[in-house]
């Protein structure tokens, strides 16, 4: 796999996203390569060459406006303050040279954009914050309609990978019954959750209706991904999106 992933969506031709690999970078040990994480034990400036790195492998305008995220549901607009690291789990903007991003490494990261290349927005989305509503607080920050904005789904933990217990499905299943899809039983009576399908159901719901990307397992893919849940100690990825 190359460095970069390029979301295949008909996005207008202003909008550029990519997700990364583990590809590309300067990291050793766990956090090998292309470690964006400064938060999880790697030398922080090895990260800072690695967020650089990054840059110029993306042509991206400017470095990220990274979040502190707290799998929570909070969207914050850029330009923010410069100076300071938002706790928050969502991005959006309609500024060009303004690059909206989320790390992860098995949460799902969504990116969306409006129809009309105007607006363009990042989250991050574990089940937590899926089950609070990132992504419906995310689609409430654009100026237009759900039905008028695409989305975008990044690599994260498969559906075969993904054990949860009782307590997860039943969050989904208080708020929708129709999850009840999204989850198979094990025989530890555990489920298995598919992270992905919640999001379609959950972006469908909200009124969403061109939803794309799915089905790149960061647990499965040592080679290419980091995966909190298979390894603990690891890096980050970047799901990225801005506006030319």
């Amino acid at each position: 796999m190359s460095t970069l992933i390029i979301p295949d969506w008909p996005a207008p031709a202003r909008v550029r996203s990519c997700s990364t690999t583990r590809h590309g970078g300067f990291s050793e040990g766990a956090y090998h390569s292309l470690n964006l994480g400064a938060h999880v034990g790697d030398d922080l400036a090895t990260v800072e060459k690695n967020r650089r790195q990054l840059c110029s492998l993306a042509g991206l305008p400017a470095m990220p406006h990274w979040l502190n995220q707290v799998h929570g549901t909070q969207l914050v607009t850029l330009p923010g303050n410069a100076n300071s690291v938002p706790d928050a789990d969502a991005v959006t903007t309609t500024q060009t040279g303004q690059v909206c991003a989320v790390m992860t490494a098995d949460c799902l990261p969504v990116i969306f954009c409006s129809a009309d290349g105007l607006q363009v927005a990042a989250a991050h989305a574990g089940w937590r914050g899926l089950c609070n509503g990132v992504l419906e607080n995310t689609l409430a920050g654009f100026r237009v309609p759900a039905s008028e904005i695409l989305a975008w789904m990044g690599p994260a933990i498969g559906p075969q990978a993904f054990e949860v217990g009782p307590e997860v499905r039943a969050a989904f299943l208080a708020q929708d019954s129709a999850a009840t899809q999204a989850f198979t039983a094990t025989a530890d009576g555990k489920y298995l959750a598919d992270l992905w399908s919640l999001a379609r159901m959950r972006l469908h719901r909200a009124g969403v209706k061109q939803i794309f990307g799915g089905g790149l397992c960061t647990y499965s893919g040592s080679d290419d991904f980091f995966s909190y849940r298979r390894e603990r100690v690891t890096g980050r990825l970047a799901t990225l999106v801005w506006l030319l």
